[in-house]
């Protein structure tokens, strides 16, 4: 097990320790001179890293997407953690473990696969059961459907993401279709499984997270769309209106044009399909906003442009809240003890019956 981690580091420590390279930048300094700019990972996330000195000498010995071995010093700069390195070298792959520096899914890939089958295989409409399951049936398609990430960098992005991502819409799918009885749950099931399908293409996750040629050039809609065409060859009797109609959500299901969505989504199935994908993106994609940079101070996170706000760290404001109240908290009020023969009446509740009463009980 690799130690330490990226969450283990902690400020003011000088720490020595193996991670991935995700970016590589050779810059200049004011005096011409270079330094380096990268940004190190491992499974736990990933942490900006500077080097100023000796940079010459190590800054042509590796690229990005291989492993270094690094010694330096962590520091929040900017209410963020900044690792300063001062000695580098670069790590042969046979000597770390593989697991170690890939972000996945805390689920096992097998157990949701496995998930994922039953999901599809208790579907009653016959021909998009069997169009499923000659994806889920592709030894190619099979092991990049279990591994891919749902994207690069902004939700998911972890091996097996992809698949944690289609399992949590079929979950939110299934309750939906329960409660709008008009939705087609078949084919709402069918646009879960297939509408991001063009990202075991559309990206690489051999080592760091990227975008492959066809990923660029094309995008993972119209991946999906050659992918269904593809299968489509070996049904033909599929209905061609049923055809279209999951054509259509793979097409939509970003919802806007300004998203990159050719198509709006212009019946229900469509609609709800591109909503759950939008919400359970945007529920995971604060989720880990607020995870990361566990150090920083406050009760804010800094600006996600994906979600275009800052997120209030729950946990931090709710404890410091309670704490507050307990420190401001005023004991209950206890009336003072009425004087020897007082009686003790209802004008006691305010000051003036108080001494009305006592100015009574002197006359008597």
């Amino acid at each position: 097990m690799k130690s330490p981690l990226v969450r283990d580091l902690k400020p003011n420590e000088v720490t020595t320790a193996i991670f991935l390279v995700q970016s590589k930048e050779i810059r200049q300094k004011k005096t011409g001179e270079p330094y380096l700019s990268l940004l190190l990972s491992d499974r736990s996330g990933e942490v900006d890293a500077k080097m100023w000195d000796g940079v010459p000498e190590v800054m042509e010995t590796f690229e990005r997407d291989d492993f270094v071995k690094v010694k330096g010093l962590a520091q929040l700069y900017n209410n963020r953690l900044q690792f300063t390195i001062h000695k580098l070298r670069p790590v042969e792959s046979h000597e770390v473990d593989a697991s170690d520096f890939f972000p996945s899914s805390l689920r096992d890939p097998e157990e949701m696969w496995a998930e994922l089958r039953g999901i599809v295989n208790a579907l009653t409409n016959s021909d998009i059961r069997n169009l499923l399951n000659a994806f889920l049936d592709d030894p190619e398609i099979a092991p990049r459907y279990k591994f891919a990430p749902a994207a690069k960098s902004i939700h998911h992005a972890y091996r097996s993401g992809l698949l944690e991502h289609v399992l949590s819409l079929a979950g939110l799918a299934k309750g939906v279709a329960q409660h709008y009885k008009t939705l087609d749950q078949n084919l709402l099931i069918a646009g879960v499984v297939l509408h991001d399908i063009g990202k075991i293409y559309e990206l690489s996750f051999d080592r760091a997270f990227g975008y492959t040629a066809a990923g660029q050039l094309l995008g993972h809609i119209t991946i999906a769309i050659q992918m269904l065409a593809e299968k489509f060859r070996a049904f033909p009797d599929f209905p061609l209106e049923l055809r279209t109609l999951i054509e259509h959500m793979v097409l939509s299901h970003h919802g806007k044009y300004e998203f990159g969505s050719p198509r709006l989504p212009i019946f229900a199935e469509a609609l709800v399909l591109h909503y759950l994908d939008d919400l359970d993106s945007k529920v995971e994609c604060m989720r880990v906003l607020i995870a990361k940079e566990p150090l920083a101070e406050g009760l804010f996170t800094g600006y996600s442009s994906s979600l275009e706000r800052s997120a209030l760290r729950k946990d931090r404001y709710w404890t410091a809240e309670n704490d507050m109240a307990e420190i401001v908290s005023v004991p209950e009020p206890v009336e003072p003890e009425a004087p020897p023969g007082v009686a003790e009446t209802p004008c006691n509740d305010s000051l003036f019956g108080s001494k009305l009463q006592l100015a009574l009980n002197e006359k008597d």
